[in-house]
């Protein structure tokens, strides 16, 4: 099972490796337009991006999967207001999906600690490295303060597809 994943992997990145690769220039416009749309969504989720120590911003993260799934995207990380790295993120699943989406993820890392160990990491690896608690955003764009005290929160929304199986356990972030 373990040596199909890391299979899958190896796809994922060759695949990665033969597309064109988005610009800095299309990460930073695509980021905006990302963060833009997420402060429609919740009002809160600025605040903390404004406490956070630093947050990845990946606008575009592509995931398809029959039985045997893959994702990958590319953002960067933003800290005091400025870029100081591109990422991306990539991520191999085995088990019940099906469908094809492209979503959004913003990772805040809401202590210096974490976003010391993140950026001293050689690939970061969500669930391994560190755990990330997922935010949902309720209705009129509240959000569940109960996973905000967490040192690594993370947000996805933007679904524009249908996919079963949202999470950010097992998405590996490298530096570009």
């Amino acid at each position: 099972m373990r040596a199909l994943l890391r299979t899958l992997i190896i796809l994922i990145a060759c695949v990665s490796v033969t597309t064109q690769a988005a610009s800095n220039a299309e990460i930073n416009a695509k980021s905006t337009q990302a963060l833009q749309e997420f402060y429609k969504h919740t009002y809160a989720g600025k605040q903390l991006l404004q406490q956070a120590k630093g947050y990845l911003v990946f606008p575009e993260v592509f995931k398809a999967g029959i039985g045997i799934g893959g994702e990958y995207g590319e953002g960067k990380l933003i800290e005091n207001g400025k870029t100081t790295g591109y990422y991306s993120i990539a991520a191999a699943s085995i088990g019940f999906q099906l469908g094809a989406q492209v979503k959004t993820e913003i990772i805040l890392f809401m202590t210096q600690d974490s976003l010391n160990r993140f950026k001293r990491s050689d690939g970061w690896e969500a669930g391994v490295d560190g755990s990330v608690a997922l935010v949902t955003i309720g209705a009129g764009g509240e959000i569940d303060t109960s996973t905000i005290k967490d040192p690594v929160i993370g947000f996805i929304f933007s679904n524009k597809g249908l996919m079963y199986n949202l999470s950010l356990e097992g998405s590996k972030i490298s530096r570009k």
